[in-house]
């Protein structure tokens, strides 16, 4: 099959994980095309060389006549100089503006965190339900997010793929780390953005003074607040830093299904993250970690729990590590995309 992957941005982020992982493992066996905004989008490095790239400057996250406009445009030369078999749209502005203009019979849409639109985006639920008929196929990577789309009156072909990532499990060997001499070490991969909620981290990290708080994925370099709170800047593969941490944690407004907490894992780390999203269907209450409200004082005590017992953190890391495996994967998830396709 051809098949022409587009997501709106092409900057680092889950839905992008997703995109990178789904087109490389594709490529094996059909010619994949990735098209995004912006051609300096650090997505593009990550890509298999045999993956043909086209980048759309014209198409970017916000409203705009004139360039969704140019943007419609571009899509129909894509289409035209592709012939694309399917066309598979990956966020909420492109999934808008693909099903304007692509047929339906070869359209899927992946909703990466449904919540984005009908909590924050309210604007984007007209037009979604709009459209809904616009596509062979809509993919929500949450049970979560299935049921609230089927509140919304979005239930017409609404199938459930959770996301899933191939890990490189390789060792490397990390030198000079400037939280090298803290004992336990807590990870946390966001970009810095309102909803991802570098407040709560901040203020966990001041109540467990004697724990390293490793923030990854701050474009612009910030002075840390605290002793122990180191950011490192945006990393690509950062989920490789899990090797050297012993939990992981998230607080966030928004969610789909978090790459960066399958990412940990699928590394073994024990979990506390925010009640959002579809996080409850991947860390258990007490199996492997937390979820919890978006408090500091309560993802310190969970926190603290779970690093004051190391056969508490060792049970919970296993877990973690033999969910993923069973559920995770990127072969289990290219699979089920695969079958819709064929459908």
């Amino acid at each position: 099959m051809k098949i022409l992957q587009i997501i709106t941005l092409s900057e680092l982020g889950g839905a992008q994980a997703v995109v990178i992982n789904l087109a490389n493992v594709l490529c094996r066996n059909h010619e994949i095309i990735v098209a995004a905004g912006d051609k300096n989008g650090k997505m593009w490095d990550l890509l298999n060389p045999e993956i043909k790239q086209e980048p759309i400057k014209t198409l970017r996250r916000e409203l705009s006549f004139i360039y969704d406009l140019m943007t419609l445009f571009s899509l129909l030369k894509l289409y035209f100089k592709y012939k694309p078999d399917i066309i598979h749209l990956h966020s909420s502005k492109i999934g808008i503006l693909g099903r304007i203009i692509f047929p339906k019979s070869k359209t899927v849409y992946t909703v990466h965190g449904f919540d984005s639109i009908r909590i924050a985006y309210r604007k984007y639920l007209y037009l979604e339900k709009l459209l809904k008929y616009k596509c062979k196929a809509i993919v929500t990577v949450s049970e979560y997010d299935r049921r609230n789309m089927y509140k919304e009156g979005l239930k017409l072909n609404v199938h459930l793929i959770r996301n899933g990532i191939e890990v490189n499990m390789s060792k490397l060997i990390f030198e000079n780390l400037p939280f090298s001499s803290f004992k336990k070490k807590v990870l946390c991969i966001a970009r810095v953005a309102k909803p991802k909620r570098l407040d709560i981290f901040i203020e966990t990290a001041k109540l467990l003074p004697q724990y390293a708080f490793i923030w990854i994925g701050n474009t612009n370099e910030i002075e840390s607040p605290l002793p122990n709170i180191f950011f490192m800047g945006n990393i690509p593969y950062a989920g490789i830093y899990n090797q050297l941490v012993d939990i992981f944690m998230l607080s966030s407004d928004f969610e789909g299904l978090p790459i960066v907490i399958l990412e940990a894992m699928a590394y073994g780390k024990p979990i506390v993250a925010s009640k959002v999203g579809g996080i409850n269907e991947i860390v258990i209450d007490g199996k492997n970690g937390y979820v919890v409200n978006n408090i500091p004082d309560i993802f310190a005590d969970k926190i603290k729990y779970i690093l004051d017992d190391s056969d508490r953190c060792h049970d919970f890391g296993t877990y973690s590590r033999k969910f993923f495996n069973e559920n995770l994967t990127v072969n289990k998830m290219v699979n089920k995309y695969v079958d819709i396709y064929m459908s």
